[in-house]
């Protein structure tokens, strides 16, 4: 049996067409089942729903032979592993948006940053922002959070937000601003070293396929 980790929204929505070029069609709509394991119309082909941040676990730990998480998720995965647990062979190129830091219209950003201000940063992404934030010199003060991050300048809980970034419409909307990219974000397939090498038969025609498809959309 070969098992793909998925997570409901964007990017499975945008997955759906990537297994099909592999000729893979998943049997039910997640938005409308309770189902957590779906069959496809391949026998010995599953999908399992999990959260998004749970995805790198499950492949990295054998509950799934492959999976398709954001890259966001991936590195702050990866920096609470002691080793590289995940084989990454796929820039999907789906599910596209940026990682940014944000603050308070009247913030002065820049200004804070010259000085080598002390901010305080509400983020879940604490991996990559304590990062971004050593590379340019300065200490900042994480705030780990998980929902509703336009909040905490607004509250003056924290003086900027590290979050992913697609339209901008919620940043304005909430009178912020985005100040300082940090990186570009894309879903990647990641897949279990072990299931490689095991059933490297099935697995191999299924990422070669969509490989392919990758690049005939680029």
């Amino acid at each position: 049996m070969i098992t793909f980790a998925l997570s409901k929204g964007r990017i499975f929505e945008e997955t759906l067409p990537l297994l099909r070029s592999a000729g893979i069609e998943v049997s039910e709509d997640p938005e409308k089942s309770r189902k957590l394991i779906i069959s496809t119309n391949v026998p010995d082909i599953q999908v399992v729903l999990v959260r998004a941040t749970d995805v790198p676990t499950y492949v990295a730990q054998g509950g799934a032979d492959l999976g398709v998480c954001g890259l966001d998720t991936l590195i702050e995965h990866q920096a609470e592993m002691s080793k590289q647990d995940l084989f990454q062979p796929i820039d999907l190129n789906i599910a596209r948006c940026r990682m940014s830091v944000a603050v308070r219209e009247e913030f002065d950003y820049a200004n804070a940053v010259r000085r080598g201000a002390r901010l305080k940063v509400a983020t879940k992404y604490t991996h990559m922002a304590r990062s971004f934030f050593a590379s340019k010199g300065m200490h900042v003060d994480l705030i780990k959070l998980y929902g509703s991050m336009e909040l905490a300048p607004l509250t003056g809980l924290a003086d900027a937000i590290v979050d992913l970034v697609s339209t901008g419409n919620t940043l304005k909307a909430n009178r912020l601003v985005e100040v300082d990219h940090i990186q570009d974000i894309s879903a990647r397939m990641v897949v279990n070293p072990a299931s490689l090498k095991m059933k490297t038969t099935r697995l191999k025609p299924l990422l070669d396929a969509i490989q392919a498809k990758v690049l005939a959309r680029s």
